[in-house]
């Protein structure tokens, strides 16, 4: 595993290269109604026109993080560790696919994902004018935040339409500075075609995680159907078989999360001091409550092993984050950066109202650090787990339903409700055993962190240890029955109230406790950065107009970089990995654990008759801007062919959460190559082959 010093070293070239390259540099998740196509012009000598964007777009799809449709029939790829919840949610004690890999030889073999949905963006409305409008002056930051929410979801339930599965959300950029409509069609009937062992997915694991080179198979491949058969699609993204040459332009479509990039010093400050030490902490004693699970049984290690896996890839990605946070050099650019702008406000009448937003978002953030343990430990994510998460969820849709759409709460709109429902049908299994574990640990954490003698504390716990609550709780409860919920949410408030279900009982308990603290982040918070971070917004606009894109959002962005080696301690590292480097990595390590290939490989490289092409390209890296929630991206070529997919980046790419540079920053693929390569000669899978790359006629 990467060290910390080593993250230093990262760090601190990081900040001496970042002022010597930023100018030059590919950065950007940009918005697809606002590429920057001129600049792609200039620097690659390529014209991005608007059927290339708009193909691209219809292409790519969502599914929890990023994904795209790779045949006229439906078919979807995205990574492994993207689609892992289906092929774990498939497996039996009999069949473990992720142990053992999953292939349909045959549409009709081919399962269907429980809860998993699929989401195609079709339109995108600019609705800034109508939703600042909401917000009439003289308004409190509190009265002025509820307008716009009101209006926000009018404006969705206007464009959703939910008997034909379409569904709107908007989107917030740089700050409330922008309000986006997006307009998707959502399908809910999806099933896996393929995946490849766990152990090829995720070859090297944690210690390889936020590495390179990589020699990892991170892919996975799912079908959408509708009305029971297959749907067909004009946009979808061939594979290239030509692959991809040093210094060849690429583009990312997909799904970043978040990034902070257009954070205040004082946002930047509370994620540093409180946010990532805490998150970093609580993710340590799940990973330590984990491996001690998994440890038990060979079960319990199935049933772990997608949470642990999570947990993990987030503890080595905040590690990364709060190390850049804490470099000095850092937080004293993005000083200067904000006093670039404090200067061009004082200058400029234009942009008086703007002069106070950074106090005023000080001044949010420091009431976020006063209450912060409320924030966290009395709040809607307080207990963990899907036990806990399916009764918050019945609860509150028993109490929001019959409101009019646009009163509810965020997330209970009625173009909402089709999603929720999906969910609570699904037949995901679900392991009791980690449930209760799971919650133990929250208890825990809500006892240590406001006190046992707490109100709250004492409501959940109820005169018992946290183990002892925890197992009352899970084991007296039948929310991993998708009739059970099914039937509570049927019968509405009268069967919410009367349920003896205690899991039930507990979250009605602590709804109005866990409500007052959203409404109070809501009003004390949310309100006052998005109307100052609308202001802030507002001059960075008169300073920098549209160059620099807004910060991500979990929503579909456009990147675009240069297939490009780069030189680590002084050695070069060449742009590609190939599966004899894959072998040669895992005789490197004496083929333990997690350095060891399927026998899939094996029998593939000594076989006779369909032999593997060891110098195949299996791994690629390139300049393109990424962040977590682009895993699954489809990266294409000047033709608008897919040439990889997106699983990662190296561990110099973690500052990209704060600030892009290009010079040893890469995000990392898997090669359209190695796919086909390993289709045909590892799993045996030329129909699916052949859909991806169809035979010469």
């Amino acid at each position: 595993m990467t060290s910390i010093a080593a993250l230093r070293r990262y760090f601190l070239l990081f900040a001496l290269l970042f002022s010597a390259v930023s100018a030059l540099a590919d950065e950007g998740m940009w918005l697809y109604n606002a590429f920057p196509a001129a600049k792609v012009k200039a620097r690659y000598k390529f014209a991005v026109t608007q059927p290339f964007l708009d193909h691209l777009r219809l292409s790519s799809v969502r599914m929890g993080a990023s994904a795209s449709f790779v045949s006229p029939d439906g078919l979807v790829f995205t990574n492994h560790h993207v689609g892992a919840g289906c092929v774990h949610n498939i497996s039996t004690a009999v069949h473990d696919y992720m142990n053992e890999g999953f292939y349909a030889t045959s549409r009709d073999a081919e399962p269907p994902c429980p809860g998993l949905e699929v989401q195609n963006l079709l339109e995108i409305r600019d609705i800034t004018a109508e939703v600042q409008q909401a917000a009439q002056p003289g308004m409190s930051d509190a009265d002025a935040g509820e307008a716009q929410r009101k209006a926000i979801s009018t404006l969705e339930a206007a464009c959703s339409d939910t008997a034909h599965n379409i569904r709107c959300e908007t989107v917030t950029l740089y700050s409330g500075g922008l309000y986006h409509l997006y307009k998707y069609k959502k399908y809910t009937d999806v099933r896996l075609v393929m995946a490849p062992e766990f152990d090829a997915a995720f070859f090297g694991g944690d210690p390889d995680n936020f590495t390179y080179p990589r020699y990892d198979l991170d892919i996975t491949f799912f079908r959408v159907y509708e009305n029971g058969k297959p749907i067909h699609v004009d946009d979808y993204l061939k594979f290239s078989t030509e692959g991809v040459k040093e210094g060849e332009l690429i583009f990312i479509s997909g799904h970043p999360g978040s990034t902070g990039r257009q954070l205040t010093t004082a946002q930047l400050s509370y994620l540093r001091d409180l946010a990532y030490p805490t998150r970093l902490k609580t993710l340590k004693q799940n990973i330590d409550m984990l491996l001690a699970f998994s440890a038990e049984s060979p079960e319990n290690a199935r049933a772990a092993e997608r949470v642990l896996f999570g947990a993990q890839n987030s503890y080595k990605a905040i590690t990364g984050y709060n190390q850049g946070l804490n470099d000095p050099a850092n937080i004293a650019r993005k000083k200067a950066e904000e006093d670039k702008l404090l200067k061009a406000v004082a200058t400029n009448p234009k942009l008086k109202d703007s002069a106070k937003a950074w106090d005023e978002i000080a001044a949010a953030m420091q009431w976020q650090r006063e209450n912060f343990k409320r924030i966290n430990w009395q709040s809607d994510t307080a207990l963990g787990g899907s036990f806990a998460g399916y009764a918050r969820t019945l609860v509150r849709l028993a109490a929001e339903l019959p409101k009019p759409s646009g009163q509810r709460l965020r997330g209970y709109q009625q173009q909402n409700i089709p999603s929720i429902e999906n969910s609570l049908k699904s037949k995901a299994p679900m392991s009791r055993a980690l449930e209760v574990r799971q919650l133990t640990l929250s208890l825990q954490a809500i006892a240590d962190n406001l006190g046992g003698d707490s109100d709250f504390a004492r409501t959940v716990l109820a005169g018992k240890s946290p183990a002892e609550r925890a197992a009352e709780l899970i084991n007296g409860s039948h929310l991993d029955d998708p009739a059970f919920r099914w039937e509570l949410y049927q019968g509405g408030q009268v069967a919410i109230e009367a349920a003896a279900d205690p899991m039930i009982q507990l979250l009605r308990q602590i709804d109005p406790i866990t409500r007052t603290t959203r409404k109070d982040v809501e009003d004390r918070v949310d309100a006052v950065v998005r109307r100052n971070g609308a202001l802030v917004a507002k001059a960075r606009f008169a300073l920098y107009g549209m160059d620099a894109a807004p910060d991500a959002t979990g929503t579909l962005r456009l990147s675009y970089g240069a297939v490009k080696s780069y030189t680590e301690n002084g050695k070069r590292v060449p742009y590609f990995t190939t599966f004899r480097g894959a072998f040669e990595h895992e005789a490197a390590h004496g083929g333990k654990a997690p350095y060891a290939l399927p026998a899939s490989y094996h029998r593939a490289k000594d076989s006779q008759t369909n032999k593997l092409n060891l110098n195949t390209v299996l791994d690629t890296v390139n300049t393109g801007d990424s962040i977590g929630g682009n895993s699954g991206s489809p990266v294409v070529n000047r033709k608008g062919e897919v040439i990889g997919i997106l699983f990662d980046g190296n561990i110099q790419s973690l500052p990209w959460n704060f600030q892009f540079e290009e010079e040893i920053g890469r995000s990392v693929l898997t090669d359209t190559r190695g796919v086909i390569e390993a289709l045909r000669k590892i799993y045996n899978a030329q129909p699916l082959a052949d859909e991806l790359v169809p035979p010469q006629k």
